[in-house]
């Protein structure tokens, strides 16, 4: 969404037919709820987590200018991040790919990424597009440590218009429409991923997330939730948002976070 945004090849209510079932050589794809054809704007794909939609604005990326953008988010490297033992995750090169690599990369299967790694995307898009290494310690010995130098990786605008998408998630119709907390504007998205078993994705197990933000136009807390392989429910908008409306609801009077 971000590259293709930054690109100029869509806009939030650029429009896509998008059909029941995307057939891509062996593969079949579909959403996680059955539809027959509609028409979604990029916003509403973004909102619904739509995977064939997603599948669609990759397709005018292109598998080099995606591979670009999966790269300049920092996924495929460490954060930097000042806690040992961070791994970079495994995310191929444009070159790498096979023939079905652009049907499901777009929607984040054929990846390996960190919560670190996604606290970090998100926290670009907070930042007004500024990628910048987390950071755990604020001093020592009562000296402020320097704030890691970040990288412009979005303009501006396109960073407010991936926050105001990512607040229609938790809008009426959206994936986490339950996570909302009443009196604050805020922006998130759901996750849920399939765990790869002995080298293949397994139909059982599952990392279900929520990544959000609050308030949404001028960002003061991101707020990462995942759960490794959850009973029952496996979606992010059942497991996840609910704890990250728990943990955001207190944090929000602590932090000084007032309702808009």
């Amino acid at each position: 969404m971000a590259g293709a945004l930054q690109d100029g090849l869509i806009t939030p209510s650029t429009q896509f037919n998008i059909p029941p079932i995307l057939h891509v050589y062996d593969r079949w794809i579909h959403d996680a709820e059955s539809h027959g054809y509609e028409t979604l704007s990029v916003a509403q794909i973004l909102q619904r987590s739509s995977n064939i939609g997603a599948d669609l604005i990759g397709g005018r990326l292109g598998s080099r200018r995606f591979d670009y953008w999966v790269h300049r988010f920092g996924f495929g490297s460490t954060t930097g991040v000042d806690l040992p033992g961070e791994q970079q995750g495994i995310v191929l090169h444009s070159w790498q790919y096979s023939g079905t690599s652009m049907a499901t990369l777009p929607f984040g299967q054929g990846e390996e990424v960190t919560p670190m790694q996604m606290i970090q995307a998100y926290d670009a898009v907070a930042n007004g597009g500024i990628l910048r290494a987390p950071q755990v310690v604020a001093s020592i010995g009562g000296e402020p440590v320097a704030r890691a130098r970040g990288k412009r990786i979005l303009r501006p605008v396109v960073a407010a218009e991936l926050r105001d998408m990512l607040r229609g998630v938790l809008a009426d119709g959206g994936t986490a429409s339950g996570a909302a907390i009443p009196g604050y504007d805020m922006a998130g998205k759901t996750g849920t991923a399939s765990i790869v078993v002995n080298g293949k994705y397994s139909d059982t197990k599952y990392v279900a997330s929520f990544i959000g933000m609050v308030p949404t136009d001028n960002p003061r807390l991101v707020v990462a939730v995942v759960v490794n392989q959850p009973q029952g429910s496996i979606y992010g908008g059942s497991v996840a948002a609910p704890a990250f409306q728990k943990i955001v609801g207190w944090a929000v009077p602590y932090f000084g976070i007032s309702p808009r």
